[in-house]
């Protein structure tokens, strides 16, 4: 269903209460605090009718106590309902969107790589926390305001017939233009905010691109072009809300006006039959039918923009729930322990696309024994890092086999295949948080003892130490307090604490200082001993230090062997790459050494 119809999705609404069954004693109650609200609002003009008919018309001051007496006690109920329907009805929609975020959320986590390689995180970010809380606005200030408005004037209704049919009629008369104009507002206003929702959106996904991108935005010298291009969606985004503020600009008015006008007819007509002496219209009933007037336009006028916020909250319920609808997780039906994983990779004839149709791996097969250092090599877009990912079972194989000691990798539970891999990637991603707290990821069964003996077992402990404040030093947002080889030596203690079977690395040393080099070869060596090891090589050191190295091209294995091997083959893929990419490394090597 589309949104533009989705104050009429039944189904949509169903779905959104649905949530709220946990919490059915605060709902009833809510409720039943909407009914009272509405009857004790009706009595104080009543009662004021009685004051001024039955006791000041004949000067009975005994009388008109109590009904100022009555009148108190009514106003205290109303202000104490008023205030268990505003906090409970808040509180019954905060539980609710509670519910829902972690249903998000959780869902989000088990997503397929694919499905974040297509969506913007500006859009999911959006419908995390704005949506979310304007969901929550459906029950704080729309089904229940509404509800309780709509009851309100049905009593009011009531009333005014039974005491006088003829001054109903003077009211009813300017109803059916307020019903119009409210309908024709509450149409303009639900197309007005679809568009500040998709602004908002807009809005979110280039700020969160620009900030995260602000580097490349710099170093091109792009902030005059962003600036414009800001200005332009913020330029939209105000425009999106000026049409709300337009609207409400006209309505309001013109609804004041219609009110203003019924007091008018309502004081003529009653005037008029007071003085003709109508004993059916009394002095009290006119202030009494002013009153209830009042309580019924204004409820009138409310109605339509909480019915505005109930579509809000339907629109932003239903892009939740299509996220929430989305099927993209990596299938988990295995069910072997990761401890049969002992670090035995195969490769069966694997082709794999990130987009239908156009292969990156065309029918790969290789095998990697347990303790085995393997290096990947190849020209950018050969293949790879999708190895890598299709080994972490972030993506899935489009045909053949991957077995882990000669079972198929779907076979094992995907956190326990996970327990057992450890990965490095080249863009070490770190939380805003202490080094610590990277390292453990928060894992309260790595103790603090054990993080300095692995620090000092691969040789960084005196890196971490020299910074302030050691291992709680906050690294900041993606790790932008550390330097990239800074980072690469703390992913590489993460996964030594880890105890992986299987190691994968991307090693990315290409643009670090020297120092940092020094330590990450040193630390490479150390994480690597006695592991399964698949390295996707950059330098020829790593390639050297390996057992056997797989040559990628186009998405094809084509060659493999050792580098004294490969480097014997004159027309060989690898010895050619060799002279293009690895050779300056060798020449290094030898001036370092002479």
């Amino acid at each position: 269903m589309s949104e533009k119809n989705a104050l009429l999705d039944t189904k949509l609404f169903k779905r959104i209460l649905s949530y709220v069954l946990v919490y059915r004693v605060v709902f009833v109650f809510v409720a039943i605090s909407a009914v009272l609200i509405s009857i004790f609002s009706t009595i104080t003009p009543y009662l004021i009718k009685i004051a001024v008919d039955d006791y000041l018309a004949i000067s009975n001051f005994d009388g008109f106590i109590l009904i100022i007496c009555l009148m108190i006690v009514n106003l205290v109920l109303t202000v104490v309902f008023m205030f268990l329907f505003s906090y409970f009805a808040n509180l019954l929609g905060q539980n609710v969107i509670y519910d829902l975020r972690v249903k998000l959320f959780n869902h989000i986590l088990s997503f397929k790589m694919s499905y974040f390689d297509k969506s913007s995180v500006g859009r999911l970010v959006t419908r995390a926390v704005n949506d979310m809380e304007t969901i929550a606005s459906i029950f704080s200030q729309g089904l229940f305001m509404i509800v309780a408005d709509l009851l309100q004037m049905l009593i009011v209704v009531i009333v005014m017939l039974v005491l006088s049919w003829k001054l109903s009629l003077t009211i009813f008369v300017v109803l059916p233009f307020i019903l119009f104009a409210t309908r024709q507002f509450q149409k303009s206003m639900k197309v007005a905010f679809k568009e500040v929702r998709a602004e908002v959106s807009n809005l979110n996904s280039f700020v969160q691109e620009r900030l995260t991108g602000m580097k490349i935005v710099q170093l091109f010298n792009r902030e005059k072009i962003e600036y414009e291009n800001f200005v332009k969606i913020n330029e939209k985004h105000k425009k999106a809300w000026l049409k709300t503020v337009w609207y409400n600009s006209i309505f309001f008015p013109i609804a004041e006006l219609s009110t203003s006008i019924t007091v008018g007819l309502i004081v003529w007509y009653g005037g008029l039959n007071v003085v003709l002496e109508d004993s059916s219209v009394t002095l009290g009933t006119i202030f009494l039918f002013i009153q209830l007037s009042q309580m019924l336009f204004r409820p009138l006028r409310q109605i339509a923009d909480k019915f505005n916020t109930l579509q809000m909250g339907m629109v932003a319920a239903n892009r939740v729930f299509k996220i929430i609808d989305t099927k993209s997780q990596i299938s988990n039906n295995g069910n072997s322990n990761g401890n049969l994983i002992t670090g035995d990779i195969e490769f069966k004839n694997v082709i794999f696309s990130y987009v239908e149709n156009e292969k990156v791996l065309k029918d790969v097969s290789f095998k990697v024994k347990s303790g085995e250092k393997v290096a990947i090599v190849g020209s950018t877009g050969s293949g790879k890092t999708t190895i890598v990912n299709l080994l972490s079972r972030f993506y899935d194989v489009d045909s053949g086999e991957i077995c882990l000691n000669n079972k198929d990798i779907k076979d094992f539970e995907l956190n326990e295949l996970r327990l057992k891999i450890a990965l490095v990637l080249q863009d070490v991603f770190l939380f805003a948080d202490t080094i610590l707290n990277n390292i453990t990821l928060w894992n309260k069964s790595i103790s603090f003892d054990n993080v300095i003996t692995a620090a000092k077992k691969i040789g960084i402990h005196d890196f971490i130490m020299s910074l302030p404040g050691g291992y709680n030093y906050n690294v900041k947002e993606r790790g932008v307090m550390l330097s990239q080889g800074q980072r690469q030596l703390i992913a590489f203690l993460r996964a030594y604490l880890k105890n992986p079977s299987i190691l994968i690395l991307d090693e990315a040393t290409s643009s670090v200082d020297t120092n940092s080099e020094e330590l990450i070869q040193n630390a490479t060596l150390k994480i690597t001993e006695n592991k399964t090891s698949i390295i996707i090589a950059h330098r020829l050191s790593t390639i050297l230090n390996s057992d056997r190295i797989l040559v990628m091209n186009s998405g094809k294995l084509v060659e493999t062997g050792t580098h004294k091997e490969l480097i014997k083959k004159k027309d060989g893929y690898y010895r050619s790459l060799y002279e293009i990419q690895f050779k300056k490394d060798d020449v290094k090597s030898s001036q370092l050494q002479s």
